[in-house]
C-alpha cells in the first residue's frame, strides 16, 4: 500500500461538481485573464484574511514582487528575510534590484528570530520579510514592535499559511500587506499557477492593481512600468469554490497533525512544535531527525511518499553565492535543512495512513 505525500485528486474529486461548474462558468463567460470569477474571488479572499482589498496575481513570487514595488523598495535597498524559506522569497528582492539580508531562524519555530533581527538593520533597510513557514506563523509582534521603530514595512510570506492565525489575527491581515501563493500543492491551491497580495492601504491597493496590469490604470492608459501579472480567471472561479472548503480543510491538517504527534511520541524523530501565539494550518508536517537519509531509505522501502522543505538554506544555493554568506553564518537554518523530514500531510489524509506512517517510523526508531 503506497501512501502518497499529497493527494490532489482525491481533493478533486471531492468537490468535482462544483469545480466543473466553476470552470465551465468561465468558458461561457470567455473572462479568461481576470473579470469577474477573479474579482469575486478577491473580494471573498479579503474578507476571508480580514483585510480591505486582495489583489489577485499569476504567481506567490509575483505577488512578493508586486508588495514590495509597491512599498518603494528599489536599487540600493535592502531587505531582510530568512535563509530557511523557498528560493523565490529571495528571489523576489533580487527582482526589486534591492539587496537580500538573511537573518537566522528560531528552531523551535522554523521561522524569523526576532531577536536577531535588529542587529541586521542598517540605514539602507526598506522592508522586513518573515516567512511563516509550513503555515506556523512568525512571531509577529516583536518583528513589527521592530519595524515600527526603524520605520519599516512589513511584508508576510504566508506562501505556507493560507488561514493560519497568529493571536486571532489571520496571516496576510498582521504586517502591511500579505502575500500567498496558490500553487496547485499549497492548502488553498489553484489548478496552475496563482498568488495574492492582501492590504488595507488604499495606496498599495491602487499600486498593485496597476503593477500587475502593465502599470495600466485604465486600458492603454500606462501610469507606471508595470508587468504581465495577472490572475486567470479558470484559476479565481476555483479558488473560490476552494476557499468555502479551507477552514474545514485546515482543521483536518490540524488534527492530523495532532495525531501525528500521539503517535510518534518516544521516537528518534523529533515532531514540529505548536507555538503558544497561534493557530498552524500545517502545510507540511516536518519532523526532525540527525538519521534523515536512513528514514528515507526505510519509508521508501515502505512505500511512504515523504519530502524535503528544504535540503539548502539559500545562502548556501549556487544561485545566491553572489550575496556572501558562507557555510557556518546560519547555523539554525543550516541544521534544520540537515534534519527536517516531511511525512505525508494533506486534508484528505485518512487515520489508518497516518498509523500507517507513525507505525514505519517507530518500526524504524527501534530497529
Amino acid at each position: 500500500m503506497t501512501i502518497p505525500f499529497v493527494d490532489l485528486k482525491a481533493q478533486y474529486h471531492s468537490i468535482k461538481p462544483e469545480i466543473d461548474a466553476a470552470v465551465v462558468r468561465v468558458f461561457e463567460s470567455s473572462q479568461f485573464v481576470l473579470g469577474a470569477e477573479v474579482a469575486a474571488f478577491e473580494k471573498e479572499f479579503a474578507a476571508y484574511c480580514g483585510v480591505d482589498s486582495a489583489m489577485g496575481v499569476n504567481s506567490g513570487t509575483s505577488a512578493l514582487h508586486l508588495a514590495m514595488l509597491a512599498a518603494g523598495v528599489g536599487p540600493g535597498d535592502e531587505v531582510i528575510t530568512v535563509p530557511f524559506t523557498f528560493v523565490a522569497t529571495v528571489a523576489a528582492i533580487c527582482y526589486t534590484g534591492a539587496k537580500p539580508v538573511l537573518v537566522d531562524i528560531n528552531p523551535r519555530s522554523f521561522t524569523m528570530d526576532p531577536e536577531k533581527l535588529e542587529a541586521a538593520i542598517t540605514k539602507k533597510t526598506k522592508a522586513i520579510i518573515p516567512v511563516h513557514l509550513y503555515g506556523q506563523c512568525a512571531d509577529m509582534d516583536p518583528i513589527l514592535e521592530i519595524a515600527k521603530k526603524h520605520g519599516l514595512v512589513v511584508i508576510e510570506d504566508a506562501a505556507q499559511a493560507h488561514g493560519a492565525e497568529y493571536k486571532g489575527r489571520k496571516a496576510g491581515s498582521i504586517g502591511d500587506m500579505g502575500c500567498f501563493s496558490f500553487y496547485p500543492g499549497k492548502n488553498l491551491g489553484a489548478y496552475g499557477e496563482g498568488g495574492m497580495v492582501t492590504t488595507s492601504n488604499p495606496d498599495y491597493t491602487r499600486t498593485i492593481r496597476m503593477l500587475r496590469d502593465w502599470g495600466a490604470e485604465k486600458k492603454y492608459q500606462h501610469v507606471l512600468k508595470g508587468y504581465n501579472y495577472r490572475l486567470e480567471g479558470v484559476q479565481g472561479a476555483i479558488l473560490n469554490v476552494k476557499l468555502k472548503y479551507l477552514e474545514k480543510w485546515s482543521n483536518d491538517r490540524l488534527s492530523h497533525a495532532k495525531l501525528y504527534n500521539q503517535l510518534l511520541a518516544g521516537s528518534k524523530v523529533e515532531t514540529p512544535e505548536i507555538m503558544d501565539f497561534g493557530k498552524p494550518v500545517f502545510h507540511v508536517y516536518a519532523v526532525r531527525t540527525t538519521e534523515r537519509e536512513n528514514l528515507m531509505a526505510y519509508l521508501t522501502k515502505e512505500g511512504i511518499q515523504h519530502g524535503i522543505h528544504y535540503p539548502f538554506p539559500v545562502h548556501l544555493l549556487p544561485a545566491h553565492a553572489d550575496l556572501g554568506y558562507k557555510p557556518g553564518d546560519f547555523p539554525e537554518s543550516e541544521k534544520a535543512a540537515n534534519q527536517v523530514l516531511s511525512l505525508p500531510m494533506f486534508p484528505e489524509l485518512t487515520d489508518e495512513q497516518i498509523h500507517i506512517v507513525s507505525d514505519a517510523v517507530q518500526a524504524w526508531s527501534k530497529a
